[in-house]
């Protein structure tokens, strides 16, 4: 179990303007905070208007109103009755989706992913765990194939991982997490777009990411095409350790856990280790954060996840699907997966007094913008190549057309840049030559519709 360390005052004072400073300076790179940045859509803008800390507040009071969500709690209809219990939190959570829909005239569609998980280390006997979604199928009969997705675990724990009877709060983890998705869910449900997006809730987290590895493996062998997964997991910013509310960490795997043994030698071979999908869609909230200004600022950590730590978008990425992280800046553990106790005057356990809503309503404003941008954008540009036959100092980029796109746009980096620098629009075209080494820097191209919304960015393979 890990210990908060204890950390002087002009140190943690000193790691929050240097963290300032790092964003401040990456927002005002010229190539990032220009023609980089993602158009601003005004109805999306609006939108984010709409997100409410008191909707937050009120959502994360009611999943810690039911005592315990240990996936190991009760779930009979006495307990759901009652309101105790990890059925009962399911059952609300299902309600409030079912609200959502009914407010909306039906356009979700609230569903339930109900599975047996065997006797495993964190489950002493066969027990049922059920995923909780909505589904706002896409307007657009093709683009609605493409899926962006939005979780967080609704299950909480004690320090006793198999403690089921125990109050468990988990009011931050994840109390927040789900809150962000059934916020996105009453905001976003309000607009149409293109694509279909799914606002998830899992359980079984706590127990070894056994709900959002059922989905997820679901969602493979259906062939669903989900794009993007924005995981939220602790976003509560918890205000007992030096938070910084402004700055929320981005967790991205980069080498892709999927990869086998050839892809693994292009990878290094072409020095992609930092070019995943995942890593794409970092960046993508970066420049949508810039664009928008949700209030948060996303620190982008190149890595899949924290020290000795897990979540739910990894049982997305062993499907091959691109997935993400959101993470407070700095947690407290003594605020996690710990017993409600008070010990030589240190208070444990994860409550609803240590959250900072507003913060909580910064988070889901990034995570619906990022949803709405995806939703509404077009494919990403397929069998993306830099011809590389010839020995030149010019680059020559091909690529399928995207069936909803009006122009493409390349966009390139320097190979030491943790973002994108430049673009340049290309027109309607499916091959453009630049004046620019391809052995100099990094090219990825993305399709732009009349709009202005653009895709994820695709990396291009060589071609010889």
């Amino acid at each position: 179990m890990l210990t908060n360390a204890s950390v002087p005052t002009f140190l943690t004072t000193f790691r929050t303007l240097a963290m300032g400073l790092a964003i401040a300076l990456i927002f005002a790179s010229p190539g990032f905070g220009q023609d980089t940045v993602q158009a601003v859509d005004p109805r999306i803008a609006v939108a984010l208007k709409e997100i409410s800390p008191a909707r937050i507040q009120a959502d994360i009071e009611k999943l810690v109103s039911f005592g315990t969500r240990s996936t190991l709690s009760a779930q009979d209809p006495a307990s759901i009755a009652a309101g105790h219990g990890i059925g009962a939190a399911r059952a609300w959570i299902k309600s409030q989706f079912e609200r959502d829909s009914k407010d909306c005239g039906g356009c979700l569609e609230v569903k339930t992913d109900a599975f047996i998980q065997a006797p495993a280390e964190r489950i002493p006997q066969p027990t049922e765990i059920i995923n909780v979604y909505a589904v706002m199928k896409g307007t657009d009969p093709e683009a609605a194939k493409r899926i962006v997705l939005v979780t967080g675990h609704y299950d909480s724990r004690v320090t006793d991982i198999l403690d089921s009877k125990s109050l468990a709060p988990g009011a931050n983890d994840d109390g927040s997490g789900t809150a962000v998705s059934l916020e996105c869910a009453r905001v976003l449900s309000k607009l149409k777009f293109h694509s279909t997006i799914i606002f998830l809730t899992v359980a079984g987290e706590e127990q070894g990411l056994n709900g959002s590895r059922h989905f997820a493996q679901m969602a493979k062998e259906q062939g669903w095409n989900i794009v993007a997964a924005l995981n939220n997991d602790i976003v509560g910013g918890d205000k007992g350790v030096g938070q910084d509310p402004g700055v929320v960490r981005v967790f991205s795997e980069g080498v892709p856990v999927t990869a086998d043994d050839k892809q693994l030698k292009q990878i290094r071979s072409l020095g992609g280790e930092s070019d995943s999908p995942s890593r794409e869609l970092a960046r993508y909230i970066a420049e949508v954060a810039a664009a928008y200004d949700p209030g948060v600022a996303p620190l982008l950590v190149f890595r899949p996840d924290r020290y000795l730590r897990g979540g739910d978008h990894l049982a997305f990425n062993e499907q091959g699907y691109t997935a993400v992280r959101f993470t407070e800046y700095r947690e407290d553990f003594n605020h996690q997966h710990q017993t409600l106790r008070s010990e030589n005057g240190v208070e444990y356990g994860d409550l609803a007094k240590f959250v900072d809503f507003d913060y909580v309503a910064r988070v889901a404003r990034l995570n619906a913008l990022t949803l709405a941008a995806l939703a509404s954008a077009p494919a990403s540009p397929a069998n993306v190549r830099v011809v590389t036959s010839n020995l030149d100092n010019d680059s020559t980029l091909k690529w399928g057309p995207s069936g909803d796109a009006s122009d493409y746009e390349v966009i390139w980096r320097a190979t030491s840049s943790p973002v994108w620098e430049h673009a340049q629009n290309v027109g309607n075209v499916t091959t453009t030559t630049l004046k620019l080494s391809k052995d100099n820097v990094i090219f990825a191209v993305r399709a732009v519709d009349r709009e202005g919304h653009r895709s994820l960015p695709a990396v291009p393979l060589p071609e010889r």
